[in-house]
């Protein structure tokens, strides 16, 4: 069989992945805290049918004879840039102008890192996003909202504020982590990411404390951060790229139909 079919399926499987990728980020352009995905081809393998050599006194070198066989996807990277601020008005949206993450906790304990500031107040006066999860203040525990407590805001600095009989009082101070490789994360679905080996160990702060986890911006979310020009050239260049080798295996099916027909 001819090598080319099996590298131009290789090239439909790996253009077929992009298309995945690129769908999905398409999808997700008003998604709030969404991080876009890019995708990486590389070689698969390749064949050293003869090998190379160097010159000698009598002949020159020889250079190796290599031949391709096919493409894989090597990495779906995620893209961390800053995503645009949308105001929403309310105060208790908040988005992040910085490298950080927000962490947030299931009820099982289970610590799970977003982008997405969209946060209310429970029937419990827990402070949790929008799947219900608790966000979780400075001292490691949940951030609980007093049941009296009105007018509730988010400081610059993380610090959520309350009204309590008419005084402005302190509820707690929102967390952010940072990792070395954010691109190491595991996307859990619902805009939340998991601690993966990659990403390094999470170095907890205030926002605001230097630290490059960046400063708090109330009232506002964080979009998505894709780019839809650049996905509508991705989806061109997939399309283009699976089309080129659904025409190779045509070729490669017309060569072997040619070498069919020389036995009748």
């Amino acid at each position: 069989m001819l090598r080319s079919m099996f590298s131009a399926v290789s090239g439909l499987r790996s253009h077929q992945t992009m298309m995945d990728v690129t769908g999905n980020n398409v999808a997700n352009i008003n998604t709030a805290g969404y991080k876009a995905v890019r995708t990486t081809f590389s070689e698969t393998l390749t064949q050293v049918v003869r090998g190379g050599g160097a010159g000698g006194a009598n002949a020159g070198g020889v250079n190796p004879m290599q031949l391709g066989l096919g493409s894989q996807v090597a990495a779906t990277d995620l893209v961390f840039s800053q995503g645009a601020s949308q105001v929403t008005g309310r105060a208790t949206d908040v988005a992040i102008q910085g490298d950080g993450f927000f962490t947030v906790q299931n009820a099982a304990g289970d610590e799970f890192f977003t982008r997405a500031g969209s946060f209310g107040v429970d029937n419990d006066g827990n402070l949790v996003n929008a799947q219900g999860l608790r966000v979780t203040g400075t001292d490691g525990n949940p951030i609980r909202i007093q049941a009296d407590a009105t007018d509730i805001s988010v400081g610059p600095d993380g610090t959520v504020m309350g009204k309590v009989a008419g005084v402005p009082t302190e509820q707690g101070q929102i967390q952010l982590a940072l990792f070395a490789n954010p691109g190491g994360l595991v996307r859990v679905g619902n805009g939340l990411f998991e601690a993966g080996p990659a990403a390094g160990n999470a170095v907890y702060g205030t926002p605001g404390d230097n630290q490059g986890l960046g400063g708090l911006q109330s009232g506002t979310l964080e979009m998505s951060n894709v780019d839809l020009a650049q996905e509508f050239t991705n989806l061109i260049l997939a399309q283009r790229g699976f089309q080129a080798n659904g025409r190779t295996i045509s070729a490669s099916d017309e060569l072997l139909q040619a070498l069919v027909n020389l036995g009748r």
